[in-house]
């Protein structure tokens, strides 16, 4: 009888924690839809005021309008699904390549100071400069384009998983081997829990910038997909055009956030501080 009211509490308390979870929530949403409103009269506010033509900034209206026609013609849903293979086949090779490479570093020191200068200088120069040898190298098919977007996440998700596998506890290890485990063992139930949320992390970074290797690419060489897009709306000067891809862009790219972010939560939901 004497623990009911501890009981009472724990769970009222639960309940008030839910509760402000989900008023933040309806918060956050809100004020989504009021920037963007805010920003949409800006803009028309902007066209207005200035006169501006619409091939050198068209009012929202008209974009609204292209993005419907465009939608209706199937011009949209061709090129984005050409955009989005690329994006995902992209990120799953470079997460993969990512992956094992940092699992070899990780357990070799030898092997990451032999490799990092190479890493480092990698990232010192800009995808934009690669990019037109890719697609010299492969064409400028799908491959150029997946080996873009390969390039774009390996760098972040091979770090985090290296930091991952490197922030186990040395103690763990010891009581893994004192229990006999074998190193596929000591992986699946040790190693791969410890560094799973730095490496979603990891995943969470690269899976925006994936889209940008995407759209370079298509923007360097390429008959199809959104990056192919915005070149004929700028040779055309149908900037509409041009800003209906963006926004695409932007959809997709928010939408594959927070798909990730959903993985992550979902994998995650045994930590306690997600709860």
């Amino acid at each position: 009888m004497g623990d009911q009211p501890i009981e009472r509490v724990a769970g009222s308390s639960k309940d008030l924690s839910r509760t402000s979870k989900r008023n933040l929530s309806k918060k956050r949403v809100i004020l989504f839809f009021v920037s963007i409103a805010i920003g949409l009269l800006l803009w028309q506010g902007i066209v207005s005021i200035f006169k501006l033509p619409a091939f050198i900034l068209p009012s929202p209206l008209q974009v609204a309008r292209r993005f419907i026609t465009a939608i209706q013609d199937g011009l949209i849903q061709r090129h984005l699904f050409i955009t989005l293979l690329e994006v995902v086949l992209g990120l799953a090779a470079g997460a993969i390549l990512a992956t094992l490479t940092g699992y070899l570093l990780a357990k070799s020191p030898s092997a990451e100071k032999l490799v990092s200068p190479y890493l480092i200088a990698s990232q010192a120069i800009p995808i934009v400069a690669i990019a037109p040898l890719l697609v010299i190298w492969f064409g400028p098919g799908l491959l150029s384009k997946v080996l873009i977007c390969s390039l774009t996440v390996f760098f972040p998700i091979l770090i985090n998983t290296v930091v991952g596998l490197r922030e186990v506890p040395q103690d763990l290890h010891y009581l893994m081997r004192s229990l006999r485990a074998t190193p596929a063992k000591t992986l699946w139930y040790l190693e791969v829990p410890s560094a799973l949320p730095i490496f979603l992390g990891g995943l969470r970074v690269g899976a925006t910038p994936s889209v940008i290797g995407a759209i370079v690419g298509e923007l360097v060489g390429s008959d199809r997909g959104l990056g192919f897009l915005i070149n004929v709306g700028r040779g055309q000067y149908d900037t509409a055009l041009v800003f209906v891809a963006v926004i695409t862009l932007v959809i997709m790219a928010s939408s594959l956030y927070g798909l990730v972010l959903l993985i992550e939560r979902r994998l995650l939901a045994w930590q306690t501080w997600r709860s």
